[in-house]
C-alpha cells in the first residue's frame, strides 16, 4: 500500500494567477484567493497537493513579470499548498504563515490585494492517495497546517485516529471539517524561532491503537527527523504507510534548507 501513487498524472502548465483577496485567517496565518479562468485547468480534488508560486519583485508591472515568467530568470519561487479549490466560481485559496515581512512570500502575501499575481506551477501529488489504514496519525505544525487540514477534509467520514497541531497562538485554531473519529488535539508554542519537542513527545508518549496506521506528517525538520526515527525503527512502521517531510529548519532560510533536502536525497 503505498502512500502516494504510483502513476504521476501530467500537470497543467505553469500560468499566472490573479489575487481575489488576501486576509488574515487568524493571526499568524493568511489566506489568499485566486480567481480567473486560468483555475479551471487545475485537477479536481487537489487539495493537499503542494504547488511552486512564483513570485514577482516589488513594483513589478505585470507585462514584464509574464516576460520574465516565460523567459527568465527564474523568479523567486516557494512551496505551497492547495488549501481548497473551487470549479464553480474559478477560485482557489492558499495559505500563507505570517513570518513578517523577513521573508518573500511572506511579505508579498502580506501585501497580496485585488488585482495582484504570481505565477503557479503544479499541483503535485496527494500525500495520501488512498485511504486504507485502520486509523490514521497527523501531525502539523503551522506551517504544515493547510496539507494537513485538506487531508483530513478529503478522509472518508468513518475514519478514525488522532491529528496534532503546534501553533503559535491559541487563537491560531481553524475549524477543519474532519471525520468525527480522528480526535483533535491543539498545542501552543509561542515561540517558532526556539526548539519545541512537545508533538514528539506527545506522540510518544500516546496510546498507540492497534491496526494498521497511515501517517500524514510535516513540519520542523528536527521534529521531522526524531518522528521518522520513532515510527520506522521504534514502532515498525514500513516507509509506505508513512508521509513525513520537513517543510522547515530552525535557524536556516528556505533557501538553504531545501539545498540540504537535495544533498541528503542524493546521498540516500
Amino acid at each position: 500500500m503505498s502512500i502516494t501513487p504510483k502513476d504521476k498524472k501530467s500537470k497543467p502548465a505553469p500560468r499566472i494567477l490573479t489575487v481575489k483577496s488576501a486576509y488574515h485567517l487568524t493571526p499568524n496565518m493568511i489566506r489568499v484567493t485566486f480567481h480567473g479562468p486560468e483555475i479551471a485547468s487545475i485537477p479536481e480534488g487537489c487539495e493537499g497537493a503542494n504547488c511552486k508560486l512564483f513570485l514577482p519583485e516589488a513594483n513589478q508591472t505585470r507585462a514584464d513579470f509574464e516576460h520574465q515568467f516565460d523567459a527568465g530568470p527564474r523568479p523567486t519561487v516557494r512551496t505551497y499548498t492547495v488549501r481548497h479549490i473551487r470549479h464553480d466560481t474559478h477560485e482557489m485559496d492558499i495559505d500563507f504563515v505570517d513570518h513578517g515581512e523577513s521573508g518573500p512570500a511572506s511579505a508579498w502575501a502580506i501585501n497580496a490585494k485585488p488585482g495582484d499575481f504570481c505565477g503557479f506551477a503544479g499541483p503535485g501529488q496527494l500525500k495520501i492517495a488512498a485511504f486504507e489504514a485502520d486509523w490514521y496519525l497527523l501531525v502539523a505544525d503551522l506551517s504544515a497546517l493547510p496539507v494537513v487540514a485538506a487531508t483530513l477534509e478529503a478522509m472518508p467520514k468513518d475514519a478514525t485516529g488522532v491529528a496534532f497541531f503546534e501553533v503559535t497562538n491559541a487563537a491560531d485554531r481553524q475549524e477543519i471539517d474532519a471525520p468525527a473519529g480522528i480526535v483533535q488535539h491543539w498545542l501552543v508554542h509561542p515561540d517558532p524561532h526556539t526548539a519545541s519537542s512537545q508533538l514528539t513527545d506527545v506522540i510518544q508518549q500516546m496510546e498507540w491503537p492497534s491496526g494498521q496506521v497511515q501517517t500524514c506528517i510535516a513540519g520542523e525538520s528536527g521534529v521531522i527527523k526524531s518522528l521518522r526515527q520513532f515510527l520506522h525503527v521504534t514502532k515498525g512502521i514500513d516507509r509506505s504507510q508513512t508521509y513525513l517531510s520537513g517543510y522547515w529548519k530552525l535557524g536556516m532560510i528556505e533557501d538553504e534548507h531545501q539545498q540540504m533536502k537535495r544533498a541528503e536525497a542524493a546521498a540516500a
